[in-house]
């Protein structure tokens, strides 16, 4: 396996008597997408605030190329390649969708400050994402489908190492979620470090070499999502019965070798 080009080492945050993350321990690898469950307020949020630099960790340590970059702020961690999506998408209203990628050519650290360039890059990213020939629209005109892609366009456009995923399958419909986990899959082929939040489960156990489980701040456990999920303590604190009748009756229907 590749050296990891993110860590955590013991990362923590607490608000005031809130211990919202707890001494937890990650590595981002190209190639992977680590996946992070856990019902809502279990910290999954605030662990990519941590390590993007939106939040400053009480103690723990992050790292990115093997080099301290704890309480860096969120300039210099994107410079250092890490990218990520926000639960809320806020494009800027008064540029079109074509404008708005392109913020990340003409700014990013290895970008180029030359418009027609920005735009030609700009243009190869959308493709990449699905929304070729909508990039003169306003954002205000987009899908929830199509506003989760432009957001994804975004953080693509600073070319990162690392990508960060919060909730992009959020407000999707179910057809709308295969095409989005069939795209994040092929971002993983192309050796992007990957860290999805999600409450998708099944969509999320599609695509991740490795599941996290954020239980009160806490790593409840991790592993490989056909193992996590029948975890008796995972199904108790988040997934719930239903979800684990249904997962005995797809194993039931599959046939055995």
């Amino acid at each position: 396996m590749s050296a990891p080009l993110m860590a955590a080492s013991k990362l923590s945050r607490r608000f005031g008597g809130l211990l919202a993350v707890n001494e937890v321990d990650l590595e981002l690898t190209p190639g992977r997408l680590l996946g992070v469950i856990g019902a809502n307020g279990a910290g999954k949020s605030t662990l990519i605030n941590l390590l993007t630099g939106q939040l400053a960790p009480s103690s723990g340590r992050v790292l990115i190329d093997g080099q301290d970059f704890t309480g860096a702020r969120p300039w210099r961690i994107a410079h250092a390649g890490v990218a990520r999506t926000f639960q809320i998408v806020k494009p800027f209203r008064g540029m079109s969708v074509i404008e708005n990628v392109m913020l990340g050519e003409l700014y990013g650290k290895d970008g180029d400050p030359r418009p027609s360039v920005a735009r030609r890059a700009a243009l190869e990213v959308l493709e990449r994402v699905g929304l070729a020939g909508k990039g003169e629209l306003n954002p205000a005109e987009l899908s929830v489908a199509d506003a989760r892609r432009l957001e994804l366009a975004r953080a693509l456009a600073l070319r990162p190492r690392v990508l960060m995923l919060d909730e992009v399958l959020a407000g999707l419909r179910p057809a709308e979620i295969q095409p989005a986990v069939e795209l994040i899959a092929g971002l993983r082929k192309q050796g992007l470090a990957l860290l999805m939040v999600e409450h998708v489960v099944h969509a999320i156990a599609a695509v991740a070499d490795e599941l996290l489980v954020l239980h009160h701040g806490q790593v409840l456990t991790r592993g490989p999502a056909s193992e996590v999920l029948r975890d008796e303590r995972v199904i108790t604190a988040y997934l719930g019965q239903r979800f684990a009748a249904r997962q005995r009756a797809r194993d039931a229907a599959e046939p055995q070798s």
